[in-house]
């Protein structure tokens, strides 16, 4: 069971960037999708979540009207879209899936599977 992230990066200040997460081994179908980030220095924090009925949450006032969270079962994949990125988005970002919950958590400790994280670094 393994999830792979990809898309990670350098992005200027008011840029955009997707990141994927790539499911083996079982299905997201029915799973809880969530995106964590953690900065230097910071504790781990919910980014955002889909519940395994579809249902979108966001966990940082920061984050809304920029950040969204979508999942393409067929391609068992998960992306989080970031727009108008800004400087303190700055972290390693992380899926998480669990599948033994049916709703959103911001809690790290409610997911089992993880992913190795993606850099994603705000400059100009």
């Amino acid at each position: 069971l393994q999830l792979v992230e990809s898309g990670g990066g350098l992005v200027q200040p008011g840029g955009s960037l997707t990141l994927s997460c790539a499911a083996s081994g079982f299905s997201l179908d029915s799973s809880v999708l969530g995106w964590f980030r953690q900065a230097p220095g910071k504790q781990r924090e919910g980014v955002i979540c889909i519940s395994a009925g579809g249902y979108l949450t966001g966990y940082l006032d920061s984050i809304r009207g920029r950040f969204t969270a979508s999942r393409d079962d067929a391609k068992n994949t998960v992306y989080l879209q970031m727009n108008t990125v800004k400087p303190e988005d700055q972290a390693v970002y992380y899926c998480a899936v669990t599948r033994a919950r049916y709703r959103c958590s911001s809690r790290g400790s409610d997911f089992e599977y993880w992913g190795q994280g993606t850099q994603v670094t705000v400059s100009s």
